[in-house]
């Protein structure tokens, strides 16, 4: 998988929750040798964004319809979960 990939990370403010979620995931990614562009964002501002996105990941409830990959969780909080959730961000970057 050479080129890079552009992650959408939303949260309710777009400021420090994304910021940890797209931190964790930039450093996970790069240890396997993924190219990823990650970017920040409300909520709010997902559907006029998500068209540049191969993937998003949020914190908060997004609409259904967005045409892209969503993936929803509070792992990145909790550190439950969390390297499952990695994992499942990488393998959708490559399907």
């Amino acid at each position: 998988m050479s080129a890079t990939k552009t992650i959408l990370v939303a949260c309710g403010t777009g400021i420090a929750t994304s910021t940890v979620v797209a931190k964790n995931i930039e450093e996970y990614l790069k240890e396997r040798g993924i190219q990823v562009n990650t970017r920040q964002c409300k909520a709010t501002e997902v559907r006029s964004l998500a068209a540049d996105a191969d993937l998003i990941v949020t914190t908060t409830p997004l609409p259904k319809d967005l045409g892209k990959p969503v993936i929803q969780t509070l792992a990145f909080l909790t550190g439950i979960g969390k390297e499952a959730v990695l994992r499942q961000i990488e393998e959708t970057l490559k399907a």
